[in-house]
């Protein structure tokens, strides 16, 4: 999430120059495309740690050691960077302006189009699986939570009701921020690499694939968001922090009055005794 906001700025000021497209085409959009689908693979391991923890809590399933987990997360950098990789490699050509702008298939040769058409059908492929394994997931979970509070003959509907908000609140902001560009995506990514193009429609593509990228973006800011009011615990934990800060910053405080205090008090009583001592001399 943090280097996808750290490209953000680099794609709004890509207008401005030559310069800063042709940095965009090669390295920046790369990087931003890759650490989003690190993100969704991320997200989707995430759902399937908490099925592991919820529904078979006493599986002795390998992915629910610490060790294995790193090494999963690991592994899923080093692949996406991998794959990423010949993107940057193979946008070796000089940049042509058309209309003013730098399309940054201009900088791609034939190998590096297939590569990169390739590649997005392979993100594509990511997101609708890691989509239905969420969907999955969350299902199996949700409807594990239930058995739980009928088993302990809870009738609270209302904590029952919360916990299906909170699976369909995960999911569903999941797919409305990043189903709308893979919806998208497919024939931009056409009109690209097959010359499949039609005047009518061209601009139309572009505005529809920008507007949906920025909805992918803006699970960055969601993604907090879901934490913060979904899962007690980090929540919780959230509180303590900022109330040992605000504890630690209000005891600092008066220690620092305490101790002005103290010196303003030395000073004067330093300032009686000469004053003391001048009349009685």
């Amino acid at each position: 999430d943090l280097l996808m906001t750290l490209t953000i700025p680099v794609k709004m000021l890509s207008d401005a120059g030559v310069g800063l497209q042709v940095f965009y085409c090669r390295y920046s959009g790369v990087i931003f495309y890759t650490t989003m689908y690190i993100s969704i693979l991320l997200l989707g391991l995430i759902s399937l740690d908490r099925y592991l923890k919820i529904v078979r809590p006493f599986g002795r399933s390998s992915l629910q050691r610490v060790c294995v987990g790193q090494m999963i997360s690991a592994a899923v950098w080093v692949i996406m960077l991998s794959l990423s990789l010949p993107n940057i490699i193979l946008s070796n050509k000089p940049p042509k302006i058309i209309r003013g702008r730098l399309e940054c298939k201009s900088m791609k040769g034939n190998a590096g189009m297939l590569w990169h058409e390739g590649l997005n059908y392979f993100c594509q492929v990511i997101f609708w699986g890691v989509f239905a394994l969420m969907a999955v997931c969350y299902t199996f979970i949700s409807k594990k939570v239930y058995e739980s509070y009928k088993a302990s003959k809870s009738r609270s509907q209302a904590a029952s009701r919360k916990t299906k908000a909170k699976v369909f609140v995960v999911v569903g902001v999941f797919f409305v921020c990043f189903a709308p560009f893979h919806f998208t995506r497919v024939p931009y990514t056409l009109s690209q690499t097959r010359n499949i193009n039609y005047c009518q429609t061209k601009q139309a593509r572009y505005v529809a694939k920008e507007a949906t990228l920025w909805l992918s973006a803006a699970n960055i800011c969601l993604d907090p968001l879901i934490y913060i009011f979904l899962c007690k615990v980090f929540r919780r934990r959230l509180m303590t922090t900022f109330n040992k800060t605000h504890t630690e910053s209000s005891i600092a405080s008066s220690t620092q009055l305490e101790m002005t205090q103290l010196d303003h008090n030395t000073r004067l009583s330093h300032n009686d005794k000469i004053t003391n001592s001048d009349i009685s001399g």
